[in-house]
């Protein structure tokens, strides 16, 4: 059961979550079927955001480790003021991913703003927001109450 339910619902969730969809009384928003025949998919509401960082083209590892102390200060302080809750090094070497708390893009892109790295604008970010993983919510059809 579980095997289908990875296998068929799944690709849909992750579909529709990349899809605006209209929010539901219990706060998840749902992504109307619109005559596919597939029921309408829940999608969760935010509750942190991945940020993946990249130095920029051109920019050299000197440039980068200059700047790696005060990077370390700023980032330890956002985690141990709960901005931060996990980071990671990528395992290809080309940078940093990062557990954000927060509910929207645009705050966890102010929360990383006040970084070093980027203030001098040595990095590119991607921000992808998560939620809990809304097939789950078929062994519970009465959590979307």
């Amino acid at each position: 059961m579980i095997s289908f339910l990875m296998a068929a619902v799944l690709p849909a969730a992750a579909l529709a979550q990349s899809q605006a969809g209209a929010q539901s009384p219990s706060g998840t928003q749902t992504q109307p079927a619109a005559g596919s025949g597939v029921p309408g998919i829940a999608i969760p509401k935010t509750t942190e955001v991945i940020v993946i960082e990249t130095p920029k083209q051109g920019v050299t590892p000197q440039q980068v480790m200059a700047a790696i102390p005060e990077e370390i200060k700023a980032t330890v302080k956002l985690y141990l003021d709960g901005k931060i809750r996990q980071w990671y090094s990528r395992g290809d070497g080309k940078g940093v991913v990062f557990v954000v708390d927060a509910k929207t893009e645009d705050e966890a892109r102010a929360i990383m703003e006040t970084l070093p790295l980027a203030k001098e604008h040595l990095i590119d970010h991607q921000y992808v927001p998560v939620g809990p993983l809304m097939p789950l919510r078929a062994l519970n059809p009465g959590a979307l109450q």
